[in-house]
């Protein structure tokens, strides 16, 4: 049913449009469709694994989390994908998923003038880039690919994904470590709110687990040691942590003006109400240990949303499980919550189940945090079995738990660097 246009002003907020998801697509060590990382997310079931596709002999760390029995040709053309590096990959097919579910490879659905791409990876090409590096070292430079810049450079996810579907709005590719998911979704509610887009094709992807990638973390000491059980090695917010899961994936949502959506009868799928940011300016890889820094991101986020606090049933963590991370966000969230962050708000990491994906875990998340509020359920924070001092917040442990009256929810990025970034999503409601 298309809106008439006193209706759409009556749904306008303030001066800028309203911002809705009607599309999402993610790939991720927990499965390649919405139902399979859901149902992942509702039983607190892991995706890591051993690490096979690194060779023994480069294996600095023996678990992460991996996109098993990948197909890029099940998603785009055979000759094009061989010209992608993997994250690449993974972007234009989380796109392809979320492009057909918003309904969008039906013809006059969308001006490609008007359709624009923010979609930013943390680190680019890094198997391109280490393939590539020993065959030159092993032939010589003068052997070097042709196609090694345009696979390797963290920009062309997007570049990829505009030409693969026709969109010749604003393309852009933002680089926030992990916080890039989180703000490529922000910066493309801006580009809606501000008349640029009528749709954005928003998120972020990644492919690190390589054996230059992985040895690069592995040295800074951020990931875990722990390796017996894979399953039960990212344990955030627990006393037996000791670092993060490195992973990979991708995730897109569909984010439309909430005008044209209903004007082309659109099935909406959530609103985007609320986005924050903010720098820590404290230290290139920790963060600020109050938690100062993401405190003030998730303020500006409810600022922008204008709502209070209390309006919060749910917050998808940052959470890497890591020692001072954990901590950090805990301060920060009882900085901004207050007395009810003891008090009815649930906080989970589901990075407990599918690890990090650096650059593609804000977007991941984004969809799952959508996913939670549709189906009325806050996922778990598997592996904590002894809340660690100082965490003492309801953390949603090991089970997944009902909440029926979930109206928004929050999802939080923290990236290397001090990027700090925080969205805010409100149920759909028809």
């Amino acid at each position: 049913m298309n809106a008439t246009p006193s209706s759409l002003t009556a749904n306008a907020v303030g001066s800028k449009k309203r911002v809705v998801v009607t599309g999402m697509g993610a790939l991720s060590p927990v499965g390649k469709t919405l139902d399979t990382i859901w149902e992942s997310m509702a039983q607190g079931r892991s995706g890591i694994s051993f690490i096979e596709g690194i060779a023994p002999e480069r294996r600095t760390c023996l678990v992460g989390g991996e996109i098993k029995d990948f197909n890029p040709e099940a998603y785009m053309d055979k000759k094009e994908a061989r010209r992608m590096d993997r994250f690449a990959q993974f972007a234009v097919a989380a796109t392809r998923l979320a492009y057909k579910q918003a309904g969008f490879e039906q013809e006059g659905q969308i001006d490609p003038n008007r359709l624009g791409v923010v979609i930013g990876s943390g680190a680019g090409g890094m198997e391109t880039i280490e393939n590539q590096l020993f065959s030159c070292i092993d032939k010589g430079f003068s052997k070097c690919s042709p196609f090694l810049v345009p696979m390797m450079i963290p920009d062309m996810a997007a570049g990829r994904v505009s030409i693969a579907f026709n969109a010749k709005g604003p393309n852009m590719a933002l680089v926030t470590a992990c916080a890039t998911g989180t703000d490529c979704i922000g910066q493309a509610m801006r580009m809606i709110q501000m008349d640029e887009c009528d749709a954005v094709l928003a998120g972020g992807a990644e492919a690190p687990v390589t054996g230059f990638s992985v040895a690069g973390f592995a040295a800074a000491r951020a990931l875990t040691s722990q390796s017996t059980e894979p399953e039960k090695a990212c344990k955030p917010f627990d006393a037996d942590r000791d670092g993060f899961i490195i992973a990979e994936g991708a995730g897109t949502l569909v984010l439309e003006s909430y005008e044209h959506a209903v004007a082309r009868g659109a099935t909406i799928l959530g609103e985007v109400v609320g986005y924050g940011r903010s720098s820590d300016a404290f230290d290139i890889v920790m963060p600020h240990t109050e938690g100062e820094g993401a405190a003030r991101a998730m303020t500006a986020a409810l600022r922008c949303a204008n709502l209070q606090p209390t309006d919060i049933g749910y917050i998808n963590a940052h959470g890497t499980s890591t020692p001072v991370g954990d901590i950090a966000e805990t301060k920060a969230v009882k900085r901004v919550f207050g007395d009810y962050a003891h008090n009815g708000l649930l906080v989970s990491s589901t990075k407990s189940m599918h690890g990090h994906m650096l650059g593609a875990t804000g977007a991941v998340e984004a969809i799952i945090t959508l996913l939670a509020l549709q189906h009325q359920v806050a996922p778990p924070t598997i592996n904590l079995n002894t809340p660690a001092e100082g965490c003492d917040l309801d953390y949603v442990a090991n089970v997944a738990r009902p909440v029926p009256t979930l109206q928004y929810a929050m999802s939080n990025s923290f990236g290397f660097g001090g990027h700090n970034a925080s969205l805010i999503f409100k149920r759909w409601e028809a």
